[in-house]
């Protein structure tokens, strides 16, 4: 099963970050929480990572249509969204795939909601693209 949407860019770390958050929140999206993994590793284990960056990503909106649907959705929400250094001067930015809510849930009455929460990220990496 693939549960990623990926783009990758030539572009430095810190700003690619602040363009993510730019282009979510442009597609409805606040980030919630921000999970800085190189420096959580280096801190609690003290190995080295790359940039490495977990943005929480919540659309009021489609997070309450789901939560209609499938009380217990939020076990997947909010959206996790990945920027990652994938070598010199490239980034990967990475969403987890909506669809997994329907795949892993087998509730069809949520396809409206990830077809749409869908939509909107792909949206705000192709705006990344630009």
């Amino acid at each position: 099963m693939t549960y990623a949407i990926t783009i990758r860019l030539t572009a430095e770390f810190a700003p690619t970050v602040e363009r993510v958050r730019a282009a979510l929140k442009q597609q409805g999206f606040g980030v919630l929480t921000e999970i800085d993994m190189r420096a959580t590793l280096r801190e609690k284990l003290g190995t080295e990572l790359e940039d490495y960056v977990i943005l929480g990503a919540c659309n009021p909106p489609l997070a309450h249509q789901a939560l209609e649907v499938d009380r217990a959705i939020g076990l997947l929400l909010p959206c996790n969204v990945v920027v990652r250094a994938d070598g010199p001067g490239a980034i990967l930015v990475q969403v987890l795939d909506p669809q997994v809510m329907v795949q892993l849930t087998g509730q069809a009455d949520l396809r409206p909601v990830a077809d749409e929460a869908t939509r909107r990220l792909r949206a705000a990496l192709d705006g990344l693209a630009d």
